[in-house]
C-alpha cells in the first residue's frame, strides 16, 4: 500500500493484514477445497486487528484531545460498519419487496424510500440533506444477493473476539488462530463458535453496541 504515516493509514495496515493472516494460516492448515472462507467471516479477522489497534492506542494515551481523536475515529466504524450496513441492508430488502409485490422501481420510489429510512435511523438529532436520497445509486453493494448485513455481522464478531483476548489472555489467541487455520471446512457459524462467538444469539450485537455507547459517554466527558 502507499502508506502516508497517517491515523487511517496505520488501520489501513492493520486492516489488510487481517485479511492477510486469516488467508496464509487458512492456506497453510485447510486443503485447497476448504482453503478458501466465506464472505460472512471474511472481514472478521480485518476487523478484530482494527478494533485490537484502537484499543491498544486508548490504553497508551490519557491526552483528552488525543483520546477524543482516536474515539472519534472508533465511533465513525461503528456508525459506517453496524449502523449504516444494517441501513442498506433494510433498503435492500425493502427493494427486493417492492419487486416482488409487482411494484416499479422508478428512481423517484427508491430514492423516497432511501431518504425515510435515513430519517428513521439518524432520528431528528440531525439535519438529513435531501439529496442523500439519491445515494442509494452509487452503492454497488445493492446489486448483490443480500451481501451488506455481514459488515455489521463481521464487525460485531470482532469487537467480541478482540474482547475476549484482551480479557482472557493465551486461551482466547489459540482459540482464535484455530478460527484463522479453518478456511471455509465449516459453516461460518460453526468456524466462529471455534473462537467463541455465537453468531446463533444476539450477545455479540449486544456487546457490541455496548462497547459503543461506553464510547459516547466518555466522548461526551472529554468534551465538557
Amino acid at each position: 500500500m502507499n502508506y502516508q504515516d497517517t491515523l487511517d493509514n496505520q488501520f489501513t495496515l492493520a486492516h489488510e493484514m487481517g485479511h492477510a493472516l486469516h488467508s496464509y494460516f487458512s492456506r497453510k492448515h485447510q486443503p485447497p477445497i476448504n482453503a478458501h472462507y466465506v464472505i460472512f467471516v471474511a472481514e472478521v479477522a480485518s476487523t478484530c486487528n482494527e478494533v485490537l489497534l484502537m484499543r491498544h492506542l486508548l490504553a497508551k494515551t490519557q491526552d483528552k484531545r488525543e483520546r477524543a481523536y482516536l474515539i472519534n475515529h472508533f465511533m465513525e466504524q461503528f456508525r459506517t460498519t453496524l449502523y449504516r450496513q444494517t441501513m442498506f441492508a433494510e433498503f435492500e430488502m425493502m427493494m427486493n419487496s417492492m419487486a416482488e409485490r409487482g411494484d416499479s422501481l422508478t428512481a423517484d420510489a427508491l430514492s423516497k424510500a432511501y431518504y425515510e429510512l435515513n430519517c428513521k435511523y439518524y432520528g431528528d438529532a440531525i439535519t438529513v440533506d435531501r439529496e442523500i436520497a439519491y445515494e442509494w445509486a452509487r452503492i454497488p453493494h445493492f446489486f448483490y444477493n443480500f451481501y451488506v448485513f455481514q459488515y455489521a455481522t463481521g464487525f460485531s464478531a470482532a469487537v467480541a473476539i478482540a474482547n475476549k483476548i484482551l480479557s482472557e489472555g493465551q486461551g482466547a489467541v489459540d482459540a482464535y488462530l484455530r478460527f484463522l487455520s479453518s478456511g471455509g471446512s465449516q459453516d461460518p457459524i460453526s468456524l466462529l463458535k471455534i473462537a467463541g462467538v455465537d453468531m446463533t444469539t444476539a450477545q455479540p450485537v449486544e456487546d457490541a453496541l455496548k462497547l459503543f455507547g461506553e464510547l459516547i459517554c466518555e466522548m461526551e466527558e472529554l468534551l465538557r
